[in-house]
């Protein structure tokens, strides 16, 4: 059956704002004029706001991953050691990165569905010599998991290492704070809570990243942040942005600024809640444990009774609702329902509306509305 509407329920993209859709479509400007510099100016103070910072932030024509080697490639020289926290696919991606550009990576490696224990970041940084920065995946959106950013950031701030956070999955949906907790740089993207459509990178730089950045000897060219600096203090760019997802940009974190941050953290945490509490109504396991769920993904597991993949393919064809299935050694193990960006509580309702009845398509025993009602009381009992 054909449909018009899909509703993304998946890690990313997110569904975009109508406001954000109707920026894109406005007339382009010069990159170089006075118009757009008011637009830098404005989202770049708004970033600077929801990344807790005084520092300066950077907007790349990239995606997430852009931002993310912008960070290696301006703080990695070849031969330099790190440590990477690696507990699924993202964290994969830092390491792969540093080992890019020449890095000695001492790899932490966590169980999937489980987040790091901030003590073993302790013995990594004082067993393994001299150490450039620590990496780690805020959100890792490929098990639900969230890592304790804060406490890690105490631990590495006791020493000359500096912290680098990929932000990616969760910057406008988890709280982050640069310069209380001591976070050194913070990669993120456009395309999951701040509501866009991929194409830009974030990246937030403090001043204590900026002394290494300085001596970095690793080769940079397009993500050279010293070039970056140098034309902010012009209001302007060194390359070519996306003129028009800075219109969008503007319309979103203005958006953010109305809601305010504590109700957009709440409604997040809130999402998470009614998604897990239906899961559960209806007998399903969680892949990670209560107390480091992530607030814009949930991980499910199938029960060996159903096809996940099926279970995805028949939400999409029949109901219009897209979820992820796992990555690697996961897929067909678990599903991944997505809650960040523009999306609400009653979202999660209607969501899970059609989950339980794609799980009745595909055989698995369930009580309709179950696991709607869970999701129902757990909203019922929300602060808006």
């Amino acid at each position: 059956m054909f449909r018009e509407k899909r509703e993304l329920r998946i890690p990313g993209p997110t569904p975009v704002p109508p406001q954000a859709l109707r920026a894109l479509s406005k007339p382009l400007i010069g990159h170089r004029t006075s118009d757009f510099s008011g637009i830098l100016e404005r989202t770049t103070q708004r970033l600077k706001w929801i990344l807790g910072t005084e520092g300066e932030v950077y907007i790349l024509a990239s995606s997430g991953t852009g931002a993310m080697e912008a960070a290696v490639a301006n703080i990695v020289s070849p031969g330099d050691r790190v440590v990477v926290v690696v507990g699924g696919k993202f964290g994969e991606r830092w390491s792969e990165l540093c080992k890019s550009y020449g890095a000695v990576v001492d790899e932490i490696v966590v169980e999937p569905g489980r987040a790091v224990d901030p003590d073993d970041i302790r013995k990594a940084l004082q067993s393994g010599g001299e150490t450039r920065a620590v990496f780690i995946t805020q959100n890792e959106t490929s098990t639900g998991v969230e890592h304790d950013v804060k406490a890690v950031a105490a631990i590495v701030r006791e020493t000359p290492a500096l912290l680098i956070v990929d932000a990616v999955s969760s910057l406008g949906a988890i709280e982050i704070k640069m310069d209380e907790w001591g976070v050194d740089i913070v990669a993120a993207g456009s395309q999951k809570a701040l509501m866009l459509p991929p194409g830009l990178g974030v990246i937030g730089v403090s001043s204590r990243a900026w002394q290494v950045i300085e001596k970095c000897k690793s080769p940079r060219y397009y993500f050279d942040l010293i070039a970056c600096r140098e034309n902010l203090k012009k209001s302007t760019t060194p390359f070519t942005p996306a003129v028009g997802m800075f219109f969008a940009l503007d319309e979103t974190t203005s958006m953010i600024e109305e809601e305010g941050l504590e109700a957009i953290y709440r409604r997040h945490a809130d999402m998470r809640d009614m998604i897990r509490a239906a899961a559960r109504a209806v007998g399903l396991e969680l892949f990670a444990e209560d107390a480091v769920a992530s607030r814009t993904i949930t991980a499910i597991k199938g029960d060996g009774t159903f096809d996940v993949e099926k279970l995805r393919k028949r939400l999409a064809s029949r109901y219009g609702i897209e979820v992820a299935g796992g990555q690697e050694e996961l897929k067909g193990v678990i599903f991944r329902i997505g809650h960040m960006g523009y999306m609400d509580r009653l979202d999660m309702v209607s969501t899970w509306a059609a989950v339980e009845l794609a799980l009745l398509d595909v055989g698995y025993r369930v009580s309709l509305g179950a696991g709607v009602k869970a999701a129902m009381e757990v909203m019922a009992r929300c602060e808006y």
